[in-house]
């Protein structure tokens, strides 16, 4: 069974929201003609993660924003991952939405693990994980930083989950990340993770790219480097059986 996944990788849109859909227009439509399930783009990318007002620009669920990404993923018969900053009362988080080709929201998720003051004063954590069906694929969602805590990770391979989307907004020189940190943690817990970062730079940040797509061997099935680049991977993919870990059943706590 072929199941295409695609990853964006490109600079933020700066706080302009027809540049976001402008640029996740031409995306969708290049992935949806690769035959692609989805495309997962970066962290918060409406506004832009490293927007001075994200508190003022946050969004509700639902609205304008929400039935335009919608429109596209129809328009194009391709799904969407996509982080935002979300409005919920008087608290704002930073969440990720999955839609899938037919515009409905499938999955939505507020990052649990929040990096550094910035992120600390300006947004509530998250409080649970969840899964989802895409495609018939059980999937879920972490948000940058969360993919650095195993736990986390595990609790979604215990869940099911075969496949884990990240929008990301990692910063140099942090490339360690994609090319250990992701690697180790799919191969670990047995599942694909795709890792979908920014390039260039916003405000005071220079985004390190290296976006990727790993298999539960930790082979890499697609890969950036520190431009603006669409990747594209059939995760359907053989693993190696002599790498396949089994450290979910065999972890014995003290």
């Amino acid at each position: 069974m072929s199941f295409p996944i695609a990853l964006w990788q490109g600079p933020s849109p700066g706080g302009s929201d027809d540049a976001a859909f402008t640029a996740l227009d031409a995306a969708l439509r290049a992935a949806a003609a690769m035959g692609a399930i989805t495309l997962v783009a970066p962290e918060i990318f409406l506004p832009g993660y490293n927007q001075p007002d994200i508190s003022a620009r946050a969004q509700r669920r639902g609205g304008p924003w929400y039935e335009r990404l919608a429109a596209l993923a129809r328009t194009h018969g391709c799904g969407i991952v996509i982080g935002y900053a979300e409005r919920d009362a008087d608290a704002v988080y930073n969440s990720a939405i999955a839609i899938n080709a037919e515009g409905r929201e499938i999955g939505h998720y507020r990052k649990v693990q929040l990096f550094g003051p910035r992120e600390k004063s300006i947004f509530a954590p998250g409080d649970a994980v969840s899964t989802f069906d895409l495609g018939g694929l059980r999937a879920a969602m972490l948000i940058c930083y969360d993919v650095e805590f195993a736990p986390l990770v595990r609790s979604l391979a215990e869940a099911g989950a075969d496949l884990i989307l990240v929008p990301t907004a990692n910063p140099e020189p942090n490339t360690h990340v994609s090319r250990i940190v992701v690697p180790a943690h799919a191969i670990n817990h047995s599942v694909t993770i795709a890792y979908a970062n920014y390039c260039g730079t916003e405000g005071d940040i220079t985004y390190c790219g290296a976006s990727v797509i790993v298999a539960p061997d930790a082979a890499i099935l697609a890969s950036a480097g520190p431009g603006p680049a669409l990747l594209i991977a059939d995760i359907d993919h053989q693993p190696d059986a002599a790498l396949l870990q089994t450290q979910l059943h065999d972890y014995r706590p003290l």
